[in-house]
C-alpha cells in the first residue's frame, strides 16, 4: 500500500493518507463544484415556497378582509361606474352589461373622488354591498 503524503502549507503537519493502486485522488475544485449545487438548490426551493406562501396569504387577506369587516351576508360585484348622483349613490354596469344601482348611505367606505376618478377613467370598480329594504343595493365599501 502507497502512501501519500499531503501537507498544509505553513502549519508543519503532514497527513498520510493511504492509497490503494487504481485510485485518484481528485482536485479540490472538482469535489466542490457537485456539492455546491444542491445547496443552491435548496436555497432556490426555499425562496419559491417562502414567496407562494406569502402570495397566497396576501390573496387570502385580500379576497376574505371585506368579508370578515362587513359580516357574512355582504356579496361582491365588479364592474364600471357609469353615472353618479344624486349624493353618492351610483350605477354600476357588470362585466355581463346588468346595469345596478347603488345607494352609498353613511356607513358606505367610498371616496366621492375616487369614484369620479373610476368614472372618468373608466376603471374596475369592487363594490361590497348588502341588499336592503325593498331590494334595494346599499354598497358597503367601493374601490
Amino acid at each position: 500500500m502507497q502512501n501519500v503524503d499531503i501537507q498544509c502549507v505553513g502549519t508543519g503537519i503532514c497527513l498520510h493518507v493511504p492509497a490503494k493502486s487504481g485510485v485518484i485522488l481528485k482536485d479540490a475544485n472538482e469535489q466542490f463544484l457537485p456539492s455546491i449545487f444542491p445547496r443552491i438548490a435548496a436555497a432556490v426551493f426555499v425562496l419559491l415556497l417562502i414567496g407562494s406562501l406569502a402570495l397566497v396569504s396576501v390573496g387570502g387577506v385580500a379576497l376574505l378582509g371585506p368579508m370578515f369587516a362587513h359580516g357574512d351576508n355582504v356579496a361582491h360585484v365588479q364592474g364600471k361606474i357609469v353615472a353618479i348622483g344624486p349624493g353618492m349613490n351610483f350605477m354600476l354596469q357588470t362585466a355581463t352589461g346588468q346595469h345596478l344601482d347603488f345607494q352609498c348611505a353613511d356607513q358606505c367606505r367610498a371616496s366621492p373622488g375616487h369614484m369620479e376618478r373610476h368614472l372618468r377613467e373608466h376603471a374596475l370598480t369592487d363594490v361590497y354591498y348588502i341588499q336592503g329594504p325593498a331590494r334595494s343595493l346599499m354598497a358597503l365599501d367601493v374601490d
